[in-house]
């Protein structure tokens, strides 16, 4: 067992790396270093949203003393209240919530995808991070999305059918977190999720939205089945999706463990439907389901002001880049700037652009490929990558670091693309313990493939098509058993004392660094409440044009930036953030986004 490391009041397993530098002190996961290069994520447009910009309400921050849920449904967000109530964990609460998402959001997230969880443990004041992440099949190959002739398919000729699906982690995930922080029993977390799907729910306006935009759902018989009424149209708003095969697979499941998912019936069944699917059948095997594993790893956290922020580690890039971020904006008063003006989005998009070369440089699964991730986010380094931000002026695309010093970088650049259709989930239970976990099935609908009520992923999209570019190998290419790049950041935050005081997340593609970044200076720099951090209008960066949120009042901006020498461009930025912050007196304040229809709940 790998030993506990104390810190400032706070416990962070696994195997933790100490550094002191001139400029501050950081705190982060031993990795292997090593040094690769790729390239930014190609554009995709954002999910749905439930509403524009322009016509938010003005909504309060929701308010607790004992415990809470945020959540993107407000459904699945009783449900996980429900279990809280009953005296379950944080970890117990999670499991319900998600399976009640699998349910009622069924476009995003489910036991056919991965997820990324954070855990903080009140009494010991110790912070885990558990990997769910999807793997590629073990027959998988690095040529496997290229045209004869050697160039790289479009993306949506790949992302339905059976290519495109990785093993899924979520379950293998969630039951770890369960046997080391579950209370309740694990069939009793099922039960929310079997009723709503036996009895069915009413179709939301976003989920009605979803279906009759998308393009791939008619190719499929199960999803035809489940999505369109018998006269061929999208189920209207307010129809009632029943899931029977859902709630019969939830039984199996609560019954017999993750294993009934891995083994057995339900693993030939997700192999037949992607071995056999009409279009692009892929290449599963049942021992690729019987022998996944979900890890426990080192989060990644860095001080910043007076407070520790933890996020994920490689596979995902979220943890690493988003600290990124906050390191490179180490020097700058931004409590002095008004928040969401010119001068404050310039400065976090040059640290975005910073950021961003990098991540697109270094970032891969550490598995497989040296991740230089402490040296990444040393004070140091990025104080010295810092010295390039000016105030007046923007400059332009930015050139990776080198963290390593002046060895050669070994791989060379290439694009990749991340899906949008993802949840994020944030508890705090009756004992302080919460968790921050961020759950996918990478597209909207993932593959199209249904197998007894479940969706199942396209996550093998988020690799990058090309394994090598001009001669130079890729480091987030396809191999077998390697879990692919994600930008999903589940967050969680402490002061001082090793004390809570933030929960964080979102969807949102790569683009999800971008809006966590922006969450939490508003909520440590500016010292906004939660619900007013996450409706702060988004702007993002990822080293290119500077996107602004169409319909808010950043459009006003635009001459400005460019004055900078931005390149703005004004768009939709459809992010989940759903955050729970955490008082000194232990009270609660919930924020949910509200470009999604989420609620943040509690007593």
């Amino acid at each position: 067992m790998a030993p506990k490391f104390p810190f400032g009041g706070i416990l962070i397993r696994c195997k933790p790396v100490l550094m002191a530098a001139c400029c501050g002190i950081v705190l982060t996961a031993c990795q292997h270093e090593g040094e690769l290069q790729l390239s930014g994520d190609a554009r995709a447009k954002p999910e749905a949203a439930t509403s524009n910009f322009h016509n938010f309400s003005n909504r309060n921050a929701a308010k607790a003393d004992k415990y809470m849920v945020a959540a993107a449904n407000p459904l699945a967000a009783k449900a996980g209240l429900d279990i809280l109530r009953a005296g379950g964990s944080a970890v117990d609460a999670a499991i319900a919530t998600q399976l009640v998402l699998n349910v009622v959001e069924p476009q995003s997230s489910g036991i056919g995808g991965g997820a990324f969880l954070m855990h903080y443990e009140a009494k010991s004041r110790e912070i885990e991070a558990y990997d769910g992440r999807e793997k590629a099949p073990k027959r998988a190959t690095p040529d496997m999305f290229l045209n004869p002739d050697g160039s790289k398919r479009n993306f949506h000729d790949v992302v339905p059918g059976g290519q495109s699906v990785g093993v899924p982690g979520l379950l293998r995930m969630l039951e770890m977190a369960h046997k080391k922080h579950g209370k309740l029993p694990w069939a009793k977390l099922f039960d929310p999720a079997v009723k709503l799907a036996e009895e069915g729910f009413e179709v939301s306006p976003r989920l009605h939205k979803l279906i009759t935009k998308d393009r791939h759902l008619r190719k499929f018989f199960t999803t035809i089945e489940m999505f369109f009424g018998k006269d061929g149209k999208p189920l209207a708003v307010g129809a009632r999706l029943v899931n029977k095969p859902l709630a019969e697979t939830f039984r199996k499941i609560a019954k017999g463990g993750a294993r009934a998912f891995y083994t057995g019936e339900i693993a030939r069944e997700i192999v037949r439907a992607v071995r056999n699917s009409l279009i692009n059948p892929g290449r599963m095997v049942v021992s690729d389901l019987r022998d996944y594993d979900a890890k426990k790893r080192s989060p990644v956290c860095s001080f910043y002001r007076k407070w520790l922020v933890c996020g994920m580690p490689p596979p995902t890039s979220g943890g690493v880049t988003t600290l990124q971020i906050l390191g490179l904006l180490h020097g700058v008063d931004l409590a002095k700037l008004e928040p969401g003006g010119a001068d404050a989005i310039h400065l976090i998009a040059e640290a975005s652009r910073l950021a961003f070369a990098d991540r697109n440089t270094y970032l891969a699964d550490g598995d497989f490929v040296n991740v230089p991730t402490n040296r990444l986010i040393d004070p140091g380094y990025l104080s010295r990558r810092a010295k390039q931000i000016s105030a007046a002026k923007s400059m332009g695309k930015a050139a990776p670091g080198n963290p390593m010093g002046k060895t050669a970088l070994k791989y060379g650049p290439a694009d990749s693309h991340e899906g949008l259709s993802t949840s994020h989930i944030s508890i705090v239970d009756g004992n302080g313990n919460a968790v921050s976990m961020t759950s996918s099935i990478e597209n909207v609908f993932g593959s199209r493939l249904m197998v007894r009520g479940f969706l199942l992923n396209n996550q093998l999209t988020d690799f990058s098509f090309l394994p090598i570019v001009k001669g130079k190998a890729i480091a987030n290419s396809v191999q077998a058993g390697k879990r692919p790049r994600s930008s999903m950041s589940p967050f969680l935050v402490t002061d001082g004392s090793g004390k809570l005081v933030l929960a964080v997340g979102s969807p949102g593609g790569s683009r999800i660094i971008g809006y966590v970044a922006k969450t939490l200076i508003a909520t440590l720099d500016w010292q906004m409440n939660i619900q007013a951090a996450i409706d702060l209008p988004h702007f993002v960066n990822r080293n290119g044009a500077t996107d602004l949120e169409k319909g808010s009042p950043l459009a006003a901006l635009q001459g400005s930036l460019e004055d900078k020498g931005h390149q703005v461009r004004i768009t939709d930025l459809t992010s989940g953030l759903h955050g729970i912050g955490i008082g000194s007196d232990g009270s609660l304040t919930g924020g949910a986004d509200p470009r999604r229809e989420g609620v943040a709940i509690g007593d």
